[in-house]
């Protein structure tokens, strides 16, 4: 499976980290950047790259995933939240992790790189990549409703209005 990497400066030591341990765990790695150091860098620059070859792979039927990294991972969670067919999670703990791919089958994960220890935020990538979306009905419809909207704008209709 590709996994495509995005970051910002806050998030470079654990990209590389991850890059090396995706390789060690049959996984392909794709480095989005940055590749150096630059603390006035921009997060977009990076993470819409790697969320926009997450949604063409995962369009052309392949079973891409992606992880972005911020300080936070908030702000990198919101640009590849604007690509649309990204469904990005902010991962803070194994629960979100799973949740994040059973509930919502989240193809994007962010996480914040000052707040987590690095054997953590590994773990977090590893529940990720590893759980499969349930597939309950429910979690399928929830997501059909966003879908919907992402491509029409118009809402969902209230219960009771359908």
């Amino acid at each position: 499976m590709r996994v495509h990497l995005g970051c910002d400066h806050a998030g470079l030591d654990l990209k590389d980290h991850l890059s090396r341990w995706l390789t060690e765990h049959d996984y392909e790695p794709v480095d989005h950047g940055p590749f150096e150091y630059d603390s006035l860098d921009d997060y977009p620059v990076f993470c819409l790259r790697a969320a926009e070859a997450v949604a063409q792979e995962r369009a052309a039927g392949a079973d891409s995933l992606g992880v972005v990294i911020g300080g936070s991972g908030n702000g990198e969670q919101m640009a590849a939240n604007k690509v649309a067919g990204i469904r990005c999670a902010l991962v803070w703990s194994e629960e979100t992790a799973v949740l994040a791919r059973q509930h919502n089958d989240a193809n994007v994960m962010s996480v914040g790189g000052r707040m987590h220890s690095l054997g953590h935020m590994t773990r977090f990538v590893e529940v990720f990549l590893a759980e499969p979306f349930s597939g309950d009905e429910r979690h399928v419809r929830r997501i059909g409703q966003m879908a919907a909207y992402e491509a029409t704008g118009e809402l969902p209709p209230l219960p009771g209005d359908a």
